[in-house]
């Protein structure tokens, strides 16, 4: 596939096909892809015919979903239920032998379900270290350790990456200090830089070779940066980009959540994140939002950026791959596993 789309914008869709609202935004040279939720699946074989329709309009366009399991797994319906990753990780706890295999087997297994499909991105995984005591991250998170989150980080990396998928870390420089879910409202993490530098920021820069993309969190931590981290040069440029050295994409968490509020308005905060260094804007459940934003790109001619190309999927499979290779088997072993563990709780 030969790349031309430089659209830094990543909007969603209110249902499981396209009306001709979603096909006029589709088309402008300044929208680079989607974002699918669960509004948007009904099934397998529909998810694959939505797909068709976003390329049928923008071939390169950069389509991207939330499946981390647990929680927060938008597609259901024919994929296989997967775990919180505080779930695997205590399976991992239990049986030390097992922990590549276990990591490993349902992170490429997240990966290659995804892919099927033909969506090319799984925002994940989370790198929040977190104790269940944060409203939005809690089981989502690999461990409340710095260091065994990077152990079990790097084989989770490592196994989407094998499977075909570029990786995106979340929400840098961590999101689980704080109680407050950025969604509804303005969390502040008021620690040091040093308190976050040799706990939360540990997963990020010690995997930093294995992330494709990062994705700053709507927190604000007062200590180091008066704006939230994906607003802030000093967190984006100056401590990602030329401290840690990291040269990946930067997406800017959803501009709609109330997090991202104190920046201003939709064209405030899709204006202050470029100016900060994201490289592409996810602006998601509030179309009108998305439309201000779009009308100011294209007014004041904002550049686009080719990093929604480096994001495309690197392999595709087929139902029958997956269900035959090594690590479907292994997969559902161990989800199994982390099923009746749960239910005996």
């Amino acid at each position: 596939m030969t790349a031309t789309n430089t659209g830094r914008l990543i909007i969603d869709f209110a249902g499981p096909r396209l009306d001709s609202s979603d096909l006029e935004l589709l088309s402008k040279p300044q929208v680079g892809g989607a974002i699918l939720f669960s509004r948007n699946f009904e099934s397998r074989r529909q998810i694959r015919e939505l797909v068709g329709e976003i390329r049928a309009i923008k071939p390169d366009a950069l389509i991207c979903v939330d499946q981390e399991g647990g929680r927060v797994q938008r597609f259901t319906e024919g994929f296989i239920k997967l775990p919180a990753l505080q779930k695997i990780r205590k399976l991992a706890e239990l049986e030390p032998e097992n922990t590549q295999q276990i990591l490993s087997s349902l992170a490429w297994l997240v990966a290659a379900e995804v892919l099927s499909t033909g969506v090319d991105l799984s925002f994940a995984p989370v790198l929040d270290l977190d104790e269940s005591n944060s409203v939005v991250i809690g089981d989502r998170s690999l461990s409340p350790n710095p260091e065994q989150a990077v152990q079990l980080g790097r084989i989770y990396l490592e196994a989407m990456q094998t499977a075909g998928m570029a990786t995106t870390g979340k929400h840098f420089p961590g999101h689980g200090g704080v109680t407050g879910d950025s969604h509804t409202e303005q969390p502040v993490d008021n620690r040091s830089f040093k308190e976050i530098q040799n706990h939360d920021l540990v997963p990020f820069t010690e995997l930093m070779p294995l992330l494709d993309a990062l994705m700053p969190a709507h927190v604000i931590y007062p200590q180091v940066d008066a704006k939230p981290a994906g607003f802030s040069n000093k967190w984006i440029q100056e401590i990602l980009r030329h401290d840690l050295g990291f040269s990946g994409v930067v997406f800017s968490d959803d501009l709609s959540m109330e997090g991202a509020a104190s920046a201003g308005n939709g064209v405030d905060r899709a204006r202050a994140a470029i100016n900060a260094g994201c490289d592409l804007l996810l602006v998601c459940n509030d179309r009108p939002m998305a439309k201000q934003v779009l009308q100011w790109m294209v007014e004041d001619r904002v550049p686009g950026s080719d990093a929604a190309i480096s994001m495309l999927a690197r392999k595709s499979w087929t139902d029958s791959e997956i269900i035959e290779h090594k690590n479907y088997a292994l997969a559902a072993q161990f989800i199994t596993k982390i099923e009746e563990a749960s239910a005996r709780v």
